[in-house]
Order: structure tokens, then C-alpha cells, then sequence
């Protein structure tokens, strides 16, 4: 018999990361390096992929650092195609890039809403289908999508957040029904994690938002990337051999609405 913490390593694996240049992504590439894992790290910031990249090789695996706009489903194309030119093919692929900047719902445009499905989803689902080929050739293999739970909240003001994460968490589940049992597809929902743009939105708007944000959630802190990261880790590992299709909160129990806004009946 094997030890018990041997199902949560990753040697041998080649995981792509997007969004892997800071926050949440750069824990995860930091966190599957620590497992024995090579990392594919992708952001749109050169010098931040780099940063995470060398990270990498400073825990002894290999990385590869590749600046990259997601948005640009070319970009995809070629993303994927280094990355088993390069590192020899692909085990796991972690759609983390993605975003949105809602408004209410008589204040957001169709083209808002257009582009934020583009980045969320479109761009989740083409990475996904050019990897799944590569992905069953070393034998399987995982996807893991970054959805939110923002997805499954009805919050005034989170239009174009909510509606796109709301989809990238219904792809997850129809890519899990059609890819088993050769691949697994599962995502993380996050709820408020403490990354260098939370901590700046929070300061911008001042008071005491983050004080309200803590007493509404049951935990009493927001987030970490690495909580993030951990809960990654086990999905994406041997040890989750049995687990796909699943939508899994890493929230703190939050409240439904963690800051409260200011937007008044019609």
C-alpha cells in the first residue's frame, strides 16, 4: 500500500495554467509545482509569467512562460500547441483566466455582455476542445474550470458576472457528461479571495467594506489564493479519481450578498 498523500502527487503531469501570472492562478502553479507537476504558465503580462515560471523552477520542475491573451482564440491555438511541442504533451488544464466588470442590468450593453461571455466562456470552451485531444493521448486527463459563486447568486448589479460564470459552471458539468470516463472536468467556485485586484477595489472604495465582507461570511476571512490552490491540487490529483462534473464552493460560507450596493428600485 502506497502512502495516503502519494494520491495528491503529480509527477510526471504537465498542467497549462491561464490567468497564471498573479492571484489565484500563480498559487496554483506554485502548488501543482510542489506536487511534482511541470507547469504551462499563460497571462497576458510577460514579466508576471516569468515571475511565476521561475517559481517553478525554483521547486524543480520544468515551466514554460508564455505571454498570451486568451481572448484571442488564435493565441489559444498556439498556446496549446508550445506546450506540447515544448514540454512533451498535456495531463491538466486549468481555465483560471477570465473577468468581467458588471452594471445593472439597464446600464449593461449587449456588447458588454457579448465580451465578457467571450472571455468566461468561449475561451474556456476552445482551450478546453484543442487540449482534450492531447489530454486522452497520455492517457486522460483533467480539466478544471474557475467559475464563481456568483454563478449561482441573484445579486442586484453582477449582471455580466454572474450570467458568464452561471454558463462556465453548466459547461463544466456537459463537458464531465460527454468526456468520461477518460477525462474529468470539474470547476471551483470561489467566493471573495484576497488577490492584488480585490485588495485595490477594496481600498478604492474605502470604509469599512472588507469589515462587512468578514462578518458576513461564517469563516471570517476572505479567501486566500491558496485556499484556492489546495482545493486545485486535490481535484486535479489522483486523489479526486473519482470526482467529475462537480461545482465545488470554496467560499467561507459567504452570504449571498457579501458588499452591499447602492441601486435603487425602479
Amino acid at each position: 500500500m502506497g502512502n495516503t498523500l502519494d494520491s495528491f502527487r503529480l509527477d510526471g503531469k504537465v498542467a497549462l495554467i491561464t490567468g497564471g501570472g498573479k492571484g489565484i492562478g500563480a498559487a496554483m502553479a506554485r502548488a501543482f509545482a510542489d506536487a511534482g507537476a511541470d507547469v504551462v504558465v499563460t497571462a497576458r503580462t510577460a514579466a508576471d509569467v516569468e515571475q511565476v515560471a521561475g517559481d517553478v523552477r525554483d521547486r524543480g520542475r520544468r515551466a514554460l512562460a508564455v505571454p498570451a491573451d486568451v481572448n484571442d482564440l488564435g493565441q489559444v491555438a498556439e498556446l496549446v500547441d508550445r506546450a506540447v511541442a515544448e514540454l512533451g504533451g498535456l495531463d491538466i488544464v486549468v481555465n483560471n483566466a477570465g473577468g468581467s466588470m458588471s452594471r445593472p442590468f439597464l446600464d449593461t450593453t449587449v456588447e458588454q455582455l457579448e465580451s465578457s461571455f467571450h472571455f468566461n466562456v468561449s475561451a474556456t470552451f476552445e482551450l478546453s476542445r484543442l487540449a482534450v485531444p492531447h489530454l486522452l493521448a497520455r492517457g486522460g486527463g483533467v480539466i478544471l474550470n474557475i467559475s464563481s459563486v456568483a454563478g449561482h447568486k441573484a445579486v442586484r448589479g453582477s449582471l455580466t458576472h454572474s450570467v458568464t460564470k452561471a454558463a462556465v459552471s453548466q459547461l463544466t458539468r456537459v463537458m464531465a457528461a460527454e468526456l468520461a470516463p477518460r477525462v474529468r472536468v470539474n470547476a471551483i467556485l470561489p467566493g471573495a479571495i484576497e488577490t492584488d485586484s480585490l485588495k485595490d477595489f477594496l481600498d478604492r472604495l474605502g470604509g469599512d467594506l472588507r469589515s462587512t465582507m468578514i462578518e458576513r461570511t461564517p469563516m471570517r476571512r476572505n479567501g486566500l489564493p491558496e485556499d484556492i490552490a489546495h482545493a486545485a491540487l486535490w481535484l486535479c490529483s489522483p486523489a479526486a479519481s473519482w470526482v467529475t462534473g462537480q461545482l465545488v464552493a470554496v467560499d467561507g460560507m459567504a452570504a449571498e450578498e457579501l458588499i452591499p450596493k447602492d441601486i435603487p428600485d425602479l
